[in-house]
């Protein structure tokens, strides 16, 4: 009798239980309500947490946006002169957070640059669109995209529809603003006794 009879004739016979589905048949049956429990307990102790943030006054988005620009932004070297307000990132709220910093010093729209850092292999078009839509702006504010090459010798987590690449936010004419940001941030670093940086 070949195989692709019998095939035909028990394919919707159910299947036996390898040991390796027993087994993780068994582990889901005794871990799996510990899980649930401690997905609970970990959602509810972020949802506390993000209840007593409440609303920030000017002050404190001020203090927030310089520390998140000193942490993620693009910084002057005395080696390399970059006196450029210039951030990247691929988490939309924190992109939003930043944006709502330059909004509250003043910096309009007409002085942002957007440009979207992504894989080659990924849709850049939808890329565009989705941090266009984060951002608020209009697409003319979008620079031509910087492709990163695809290696197929990489496995890559950062994929599928959710995947978005980073968003770059320059601001034109900023050499002082960025002297101001570092500036700010040396305030910030002195109250806590922060050594001089060395920075000129």
């Amino acid at each position: 009798m070949s195989k692709s009879s019998i095939s035909l004739w028990c394919r919707d016979l159910p299947r036996p239980i390898t040991p390796r589905q027993q087994s993780r048949k068994a582990a889901e049956t005794r871990w799996g309500p510990i899980r649930r429990q401690r997905d609970e307990e970990r959602q509810a102790t972020k949802a506390a947490a993000r209840a007593e943030i409440g609303d920030l006054s000017d002050r404190e988005l001020f203090l927030v946006g310089v520390a998140l620009y000193w942490a993620e932004g693009c910084k002057d070297k005395p080696y390399d002169r970059r006196e450029k307000a210039t951030f990247i990132n691929s988490d939309p709220q924190v992109v939003q957070v930043y944006l709502a910093w330059l909004k509250l010093l003043g910096v309009g729209q007409d002085r942002w640059r957007l440009r979207v850092s992504i894989h080659e292999s990924a849709d850049v078009c939808e890329a565009e669109r989705y941090w266009t839509r984060i951002a608020g702006a209009p697409v003319e504010f979008l620079r031509r995209a910087t492709l990163k090459r695809h290696n197929p010798r990489t496995t890559r987590k950062n994929t599928g529809i959710g995947y978005h690449g980073c968003l770059t936010i320059s601001v034109l004419g900023s050499a002082d603003l960025y002297r101001r940001i570092e500036g700010w941030w040396m305030g910030i670093a002195d109250t806590q006794g922060g050594a001089d940086s060395g920075r000129v």
